[in-house]
Order: C-alpha cells, then structure tokens, then sequence
C-alpha cells in the first residue's frame, strides 16, 4: 500500500542525485565502471517500479478506447488526481480486496459513515475511476459504487489485500451469501513487506437459477461447476467466440502499450514534481 505520487517523486530524485554525487567522486576509470553499473541497475530498479503502478494505479493510464482520448483533458485530470491523492491516501487494491470505505453523510453535517465489503468490480480511467463493495448484512445483500476520486470519502482502508481468479466478481450477487459477508468490524490483515499479494483460488457456488446475468457463458474461473440442462450449453456454444483470443487488432485495441503506459506515468511524475 504505497502512494504513487510520492514514490515516484522518490525514485526520479534519488536516481538525478545520486547520479550527480557519483560522478563528482569518480577519478579513475574503476570508479566509472562502477557508476555506470549503479546507473545502469537503478534504471532497471525504475522501469520496474513502472511496471508495477501500471498495475496498481491503472486510472492514471490513458483510456483504451483511442476515441475518447483527449490529451488536454488527461492532463488536467491528473493534476487533479495527484491534488487529490495529496489529501487522503488512496491505497493498492484489487478485486477481491476486502476494503472498508469512510465517507461524509450529506444528509447529516459533520458525521460519517462507513462501509466494508468485498471489491467486486474496478473500472474506469481518470477521474471516473470508480468500484463497487458488496456486503451482506441482515441477510441482505448490499452493494455501494464509489467513485474513487469523490471528494466525499474521508478515508479508504485495506482490510484484506489480495486478487482473485476473475477481473470481476458480479456473480457473488448469485452466490451463497456466505462468500459475501464480513464483519464490519473487521481487523485488518497484515502482509510482509515486499511479498507478491495473494491470489485467493476460492471457487464459489451459485444459487440455482434465475441469475442476474447468464453466467455460463462468461468462462468464469472463480464458480464451482454449474449444474444446468444441456439446452443451457448448447446455446452457450453458439454464442461463444473462441476465436477472438487470436484477433490481434481486437486485441491491440482493448490494451495500452507498454511504452504508451510508460509515457504517460513519466508525465504523471513530472506533473507531481512541478
């Protein structure tokens, strides 16, 4: 749970004075092998810190959608993003994260509330990054979407941080309410600094029939078997389109290069440092 502005001012500070530093000690040729080696291994410990926040923070990356890309527009949300980030500690999570989400009541000044759940969904670039909680309590599910940079959140914490085998878990609506209830007073759980965030292997398992979605046609890695007539699969079959895993363009289109992904961290840094 790291604050991306701050370490990426962090990273290009120490690397601009380290760098000055060395190079006024280096009097011999050894002394310049070994600079260059320091360089060398500090760039490659820059280009990864990179590769990370692309993951972690991946509202600060252009949208997929070539379209609806705006250049002016990119800018000045980021510098409301990072303005943003500079009041409140916007944390790492994912889906499947177990977060708990403090905001102001609008009906009632000067008090807050807060919410805990499981991260079922995450989407959204700039400043329309948003995700959705769900818990169940009094045997009710219950689902809030909060739009990640809303000036009404006082504080969003990580009670449980790690990822599951689906990029989204819509159909915990359909599942036994066990795999969505948590205790809103919940500890939060501590991990060993610099361990990889766990990937939780759970296989749910849904309610009979009528769902909300029709989940037998969504490939789904995170459900137990489903049990339904053949009548089910043979629709689901004729529906299906396999081969769009091997359509390039399609592909190319729904996705950021990475060198695309590194301009635009790079310009979120400068902006951060200015």
């Amino acid at each position: 749970m790291i604050n991306t502005t701050k370490n990426f001012v962090k990273l290009k500070t120490f690397k601009v004075f380290n760098f000055r530093n060395v190079y006024r000690s280096c009097s011999t040729e050894a002394s310049l092998n070994n600079t260059n080696e320091e360089e060398n291994a500090t760039q490659e410990g820059f280009k990864k810190s990179f590769a990370e926040y692309r993951h972690i923070y991946p509202e600060f990356l252009p949208d997929p959608e070539v379209k609806l890309r705006n250049v002016i527009r990119e800018k000045l949300e980021r510098k409301d993003m990072i303005a943003r980030r500079s009041q409140i500690a916007i944390p790492e999570f994912y889906v499947g994260s177990i977060l708990s989400v403090t905001t102001s009541d609008p009906h009632s000044p000067g008090k807050s509330e807060t919410f805990v759940g499981i991260c079922i969904k995450r989407e959204g670039c700039g400043l329309r990054a948003k995700f959705i909680l769900r818990n169940v309590i009094d045997h009710e599910g219950i689902e809030v979407l909060y739009e990640m940079y809303d000036p009404t959140i006082q504080k969003i914490k990580v009670l449980r941080l790690e990822k599951r085998l689906d990029d989204e878990l819509l159909y915990l609506r359909d599942a036994l309410p066990e795999y969505s209830t948590f205790d809103p007073n919940m500890e939060p759980e501590l991990l060993v600094e610099g361990a990889p965030v766990p990937v939780n292997s759970l296989k749910v398992k849904l309610k009979p029939r009528p769902w909300v979605d029709r989940w037998e046609r969504k490939n789904l890695q995170g459900v137990q078997d489903i049990d339904l007539p053949e009548r089910f699969w043979v629709k689901a079959a004729k529906v299906a389109t396999p081969w769009e895993k091997y359509d390039l363009m399609k592909i190319y289109k729904k996705t950021i290069p990475a060198e695309e992904q590194r301009k635009y961290t790079m310009k979120s840094n400068h902006n951060c440092k200015s």
